[in-house]
């Protein structure tokens, strides 16, 4: 019987992929078909190791039996007015300057060697759209795009867990798919919660705005829980 190949970590390409579709589903704007998606997340973090599947349960615990306009203001409130609760990866490392511009056109470059081309509604470096990539068109290189900004993703993990957001889970769920943390890692982190993202006020225009189509995106036939795919409010 051949072996399923595994990523560092342990888990396998089927684990990896039930795990970052589950994050981005949870991490995505609350609508009507929430209910439905909480329920395949339930029982899909059931067949995930402990450290991944818990943290997917407990958001998943929070979100459920919640009134969609409550979850839809809690979501506003904690990812739009709160600049350590940012969804878009490049946002820590670059803040509002120009050197976000070119990050931005580093995830839509990395997007295109998979064959995939972006459509103008949603920024690539929303954490949604990063694990949809990872979990359905290309393991490898989405891994590499999440651990290029572990330092930021990582400061999400903690400000949420801070302020005890339902979505906290979700995001230490993610963590816990990639490589235990190194000593400059956690420096970075720590510089990088003193002082803040850069806040140069430049907008983007140099780069185009992509977007992510919600549409088929060749799923994996052997996952044994298939998850539907997330929807984006669109970039705020």
């Amino acid at each position: 019987m051949k072996r399923k190949p595994r990523f560092q970590g342990g888990l396998t390409e089927e684990q990896l992929t039930t795990a970052w579709q589950s994050a981005s589903l949870l991490l995505a704007y609350p609508d009507h078909q929430l209910p439905d998606h909480l329920d395949l997340i339930h029982r899909a973090s059931r067949q995930l190791p402990d450290r991944v599947g818990e943290p997917l349960g407990a958001t998943v615990g929070r979100l459920a039996d919640t009134p969609i306009a409550e979850l839809e203001a809690d979501y506003v409130e904690t990812f739009d007015s709160r600049r350590r609760h940012n969804l878009f990866l490049t946002y820590f490392a670059h803040g509002d300057t120009r050197k976000r511009g070119v990050a931005l056109l580093r995830f839509k470059q990395t997007y295109l060697a998979s064959g995939y081309e972006l459509t103008d509604n949603e920024l690539p470096d929303h954490l949604c759209v990063v694990l949809e990539y990872a979990a359905t068109i290309d393991h490898t290189r989405g891994r590499q795009l999440l651990l290029d900004h572990r330092a930021g993703l990582e400061l999400l993990r903690l400000a949420l867990t801070d302020t005890g957001s339902r979505w906290a889970g979700a995001v230490e769920a993610v963590t816990a798919t990639l490589p235990p943390l190194q000593g400059n890692e956690v420096e970075a982190i720590r510089r990088l919660a003193a002082e803040g993202p850069p806040a140069e006020e430049v907008g983007l225009t140099p780069y185009a705005t992509p977007a992510f189509d919600t549409g088929p995106a060749m799923p994996n036939p052997g996952a044994p829980t298939p998850l539907p795919m997330p929807t984006f409010p669109g970039a705020r």
